[in-house]
């Protein structure tokens, strides 16, 4: 399986490495030290994933929900079990504190436990009128691909409802957080799955997404990531018509009105959106602010962000470690300096910290023109741009913007404000005075260019199932 230092694959039911020996470097973001390898997979390895999957499917597919369930509720528990080792694999390898990391394992767990207890109910038949059902069925076998920042829950997400559903699935994990995966997939092998039922394969993501997806064993592509990768792998899924999920890049807004409690909003916005470095799809990136608040928002603002404790993710003292990878400082360079040359003032942060490791402060930049690239391409780092508004429908004007759909926020307690705010946004998921992430029973997908297709709750569930309408049948076993 692996060791302190090495990650394996695992196809039909079987640890091992590459065929051809082929490994990547795990890097510590912490220190920018090479501690670990995983092994690549070759054409061939990815062959042999297909082909386990694809004869495992009539089988699985066919086994009662109840006990597809009982597996999936073995492995959460087992998973639970060993959440300590697993969240500082992962702190080790993604950079989140260990708090961060423990708390992620909490969601991944509860996400597959979900799925398990409502596989019997939403596989059983559904009433669509006299004499008329609907009969759900499993698509068949599934790629799912996950990023680095939440491989966890992410993983969860994807392998939760799937094999609920009765699909085979081929994980493709992150390479530079490999650990998610391994320790996932490990406790669904103590738990019984079936050999090929789940898949682990890692590699050059290229070459793994294009082979798999050229194949018409797979059905489903359910993918977290960029909106250019996202298109990418569309197009790849477009020649055999595979069905696609696809949560894509978000440019998340908060609109704090001229109600705001700013004792609850700055501390809310501050946890959220530094959690993970603020390396999140969902965290949010440009905040509005009603002008009458505007200069109280924002020294409140820069003083929370002043406050966070930066460190060593193993240090219990430390509130927001290193970002993932040496491209995210790169980034966060970038957006700044175009910013700055175009006018914008850094209120706090602006600049890479002075010591080992990929540290990057939390920062806010007022006074952004339109043309920057900080207000439309998205941060995903510990950025936020800060500006007034005058008006609601200003507001919502700012806020849409973006190409971006994903998740947007909103402070209020006026009745109004939350009506026209809720109406006006462009947003999957609007959140009303609070900030968190998206809970196991609840549909979640963006709108625009941040993907199409549902994650959690029936919706994601249903994404992994055909519905066969049967006329002339009033009842099924």
């Amino acid at each position: 399986m692996f060791n302190a230092t090495t990650y394996q694959l695992f196809i039909n039911g079987r640890w091992r490495a590459g065929s051809d020996a082929t490994t990547l470097p795990v890097i510590n973001p912490a220190t920018e030290q090479v501690f670990g390898s995983v092994a690549a997979a070759s054409a061939s390895d990815l062959d042999e994933a297909l082909a386990s999957a694809e004869r495992s499917r009539r089988s699985w597919s066919s086994r009662p929900a109840k006990e597809r369930a009982e597996i999936l509720v073995a492995g959460a528990r087992i998973l639970a079990a060993k959440v300590g080792d697993a969240a500082k694999d992962l702190s080790r390898e993604q950079g989140k504190t260990i708090a961060e990391a423990t708390g992620e394992y909490g969601r991944a767990v509860e996400t597959l436990e979900w799925n398990a207890t409502h596989a019997e109910e939403l596989s059983a038949p559904v009433p669509a009128g006299p004499n008329r059902i609907l009969v759900p069925e499993a698509l068949g076998v599934v790629a799912a691909f996950t990023p680095w920042n939440y491989p966890a829950v992410l993983i969860a997400r994807k392998l939760g409802p799937a094999l609920a559903a009765g699909c085979p699935v081929i994980l493709k994990g992150a390479e530079e957080t490999p650990s998610a995966a391994v320790h996932f997939v490990e406790a669904l092998r103590q738990a019984g799955i079936p050999d090929g039922v789940v898949n682990l394969v890692f590699g050059l993501p290229v070459q793994v997404s294009r082979h798999l997806l050229n194949s018409s064993i797979v059905k489903v592509l359910t993918f977290t990531g960029s909106t250019e990768v996202g298109k990418q792998l569309a197009k790849l899924a477009a020649n055999n018509l595979q069905r696609c999920i696809l949560e894509l890049g978000g440019h998340s807004p908060v609109v704090v009105c001229e109600d705001a409690d700013l004792a609850k909003a700055i501390p809310a916005i501050t946890e959220y959106k530094f959690e993970c470095a603020g390396q999140s799809c969902n965290a949010p990136s440009r905040i509005l602010v009603a002008g009458t608040l505007y200069e109280e928002f924002l020294s409140g603002m820069i003083e929370a962000a002043r406050k966070i404790k930066i460190g060593p993710p193993d240090e219990p003292a430390t509130q927001m470690g290193p970002m993932a990878n040496g491209r995210r400082i790169e980034a966060m360079q970038r957006l700044v300096k175009d910013a700055v040359e175009r006018g914008a003032r850094v209120e706090t942060g602006g600049t890479r910290l002075d010591q080992p490791g990929f540290y990057w402060p939390p920062t806010i930049i007022t006074r952004v023109p339109n043309d920057a690239k900080v207000l439309h391409d998205e941060p995903f780092g510990p950025i936020l741009t800060v500006a007034p508004f005058d008006t609601i429908e200003e507001a919502i004007r700012e806020a849409n913007s973006t190409e971006y759909g994903l998740a947007a926020y909103l402070f209020t307690a006026a009745a109004d404000a939350k009506q026209a705010l809720i109406r006006g946004l462009s947003a999957g998921a609007l959140s009303v005075n609070y900030l968190k992430g998206v809970s196991a029973d609840a549909p979640y997908g963006g709108v625009k260019q941040s993907g199409y297709g549902y994650e959690g709750g029936e919706q994601g569930f249903r994404s992994f199932q055909s519905l066969k309408l049967v006329n002339g049948f009033a009842s099924f076993g």
